[in-house]
């Protein structure tokens, strides 16, 4: 995206107009409706209607939008500086002049590429599309408003407003009265020039501090910090079949879910931590990957019935609706170090255990591994109950999801659910269960849309309404974001051009010659840095 707001561009010592822009001047009165441009690379739509308002608006609140846009000078100077400090360490790091540094990486990530990350296979959903469109339409709104209010304060007429169209990428601009813009001081066009990224920033904070209050906001009419509802199950997803539309996330491997976001946040630390633990099992090269330390108390006499004994290293022959399960070494059975402790390899190679999955779910938990802490716990089996684990392939893993119904009709009629790809296992009533999905936890955790608010009175399309709030602030936060560094880059056709330029015309004492050039010299080498820098985060 481009957004330009300086069809009318800067002045010199001398006062003229320089017209090196992107865009087509006009230098009609503010009383005459400009034409619209159509071309092959650029077509725009002026409007006028907002003249006269926007500047009645701009002079009754002079005095506090002067006070008000030089608070915004001091940001976007700031801003300048930090942007040119990561371009410089982009430019190190490319020439192998510095080592990673991942926390800078990350923050680059964040300031210069500001959208929310997506998992691992994802794409962009025709809801993501809709929310894109509808932040970046008020991120827009609110940078050109922070032009135009601006210049309206310091007295600079408006010519018009613009929303454009150059090559494929949308834009708005604010073109302001050529006579006037070359009689203000330095100053008064910095405080111009800068208004709209400090509106974006204002915009940023204002959204994470509505999504802060969010709860306080809307709790008279919905509940929240409890469960986070289920919105909907998409056919495609592992969990197409086991939840349902209203259903409620009560817990992922006895771990309370409290909210969307520990939703996320709880699949996606237990997948890497118990990959992480049957990665250092010490059994590598095994066809059959199994999670350590997370079992189930199985009687002897379940076992006798499901035995397997005798097959070849490395092979898990199981019927397709069975489940294959080892035993596992415990504290209290065998004395082994923390560090140590591992599945027994002569059962793991010699003799499984094919079990049905949904009538083990129901048995007492032992190991330490459930859930996200890891402590010194044991097998807590009777004398006659072995623990058990599932034998899990590489790259899955196993969690257990307790979810619970709030539908009228739960408690008399008993849903019928279809088995997924992935899943398998299943402890329900007629209001709830537990079941068990062996798989990636993060795709699964993605796969379906939550909320963290439940409405008061029940009403189906209320429910809706607090996510969407909740996607549109947090999109508009990282368009906002997004528009604050694109616009400080020192490149050309952006506000850090004009910012940059206004900024040495006022800072310093050079000739307009001089200034020029140093001025050319920072815009080249500022769209080169940022050309490396994209270019090294596409690899």
């Amino acid at each position: 995206m481009e957004v330009d707001s300086r069809s009318m561009r800067r002045f010199g010592n001398q006062r003229h107009t320089r017209t090196n822009t992107l865009l087509p001047l006009h230098a009609a009165s503010h009383h005459h409706v400009p034409n619209n441009t159509i071309s092959c690379w650029y077509c725009d739509y002026k409007i006028s209607t907002f003249n006269k308002p926007l500047f009645h608006f701009g002079r009754r609140y002079a005095r506090f939008l002067k006070v008000w846009f030089s608070v915004g000078v001091g940001f976007a100077l700031s801003a300048l500086l930090g942007v040119t400090l990561i371009l410089l360490w982009e430019l190190a790091k490319a020439f192998h002049l510095s080592g990673g540094g991942n926390k800078l990486g990350n923050l680059r990530n964040a300031l210069l590429f500001g959208l929310p990350s997506l998992p691992s296979g994802s794409s962009l959903s025709l809801a993501d599309a809709g929310y894109i469109c509808i932040s970046t339409i008020i991120s827009v709104v609110v940078h050109e408003f922070g032009h135009a209010v601006a210049a309206t304060s310091e007295g600079i007429q408006i010519e018009y407003v613009a929303i454009f169209i150059a090559v494929l990428f949308p834009g708005a601009l604010v073109a302001f009265n050529d006579e006037l813009l070359q009689t203000v001081p330095h100053w008064t066009s910095l405080s111009v020039y800068s208004a709209g990224i400090w509106h974006n920033a204002v915009c940023c904070a204002a959204c994470g501090l509505t999504l802060f209050l969010l709860p306080m906001f809307l709790f008279p009419l919905y509940s929240s910090g409890h469960s986070p509802m289920v919105l909907d199950v998409p056919p495609t997803s592992p969990l197409s079949g086991f939840l349902a539309p209203g259903d409620v996330i009560v817990s992922v491997d006895n771990v309370p879910i409290r909210n969307a976001q520990e939703w996320l946040e709880v699949n996606t630390l237990t997948y890497n931590i118990k990959l992480h633990n049957v990665n250092i099992s010490g059994h590598t090269g095994d066809a059959g990957v199994i999670n350590r330390m997370k079992g189930y108390c199985v009687s002897s006499f379940m076992m006798e019935e499901g035995k397997i004994t005798g097959l070849p290293e490395n092979q898990y022959a199981c019927p397709s609706e069975l489940t294959a399960f080892v035993k596992v070494l415990c504290s209290n059975n065998v004395t082994l170090n923390d560090d140590k402790r591992k599945i027994d390899p002569s059962n793991r190679r010699s003799t499984i255990y094919c079990l049905n999955a949904k009538d083990v779910v129901r048995l007492d938990k032992c190991g330490d591994d459930w859930g996200l802490a890891t402590t010194n716990g044991s097998c807590t089996c009777t004398r006659d109950e072995f623990c058990l684990a599932p034998v899990q392939e590489p790259g899955t893993v196993w969690v257990e999801i307790t979810y619970s119904s709030t539908s009228p009709e739960c408690s008399l009629h008993e849903r019928k659910r279809l088995p997924a790809s992935e899943t398998s296992g299943l402890k329900e009533t007629n209001c709830g269960g537990t079941f068990i999905f062996v798989g990636d936890a993060i795709s699964m955790a993605h796969s379906i849309q939550l909320t963290s608010y439940q409405p008061r009175w029940g009403l189906k399309l209320a429910a809706y309404f607090p996510n969407l709030l909740e996607n549109i602030l947090v999109w508009t936060f990282h368009v906002s974001l997004a528009l604050v560094f694109l616009n400080t880059l020192p490149v050309y056709f952006l506000d850090g051009e004009s910012i940059l330029d206004a900024t040495l015309a006022h800072f310093t004492s050079l000739s307009a010659r001089k200034r020029k050039t140093v001025l050319r010299l920072c815009l080249i080498s500022g769209f080169l840095t940022s050309v490396i820098a994209f270019f090294q985060e596409l690899l």
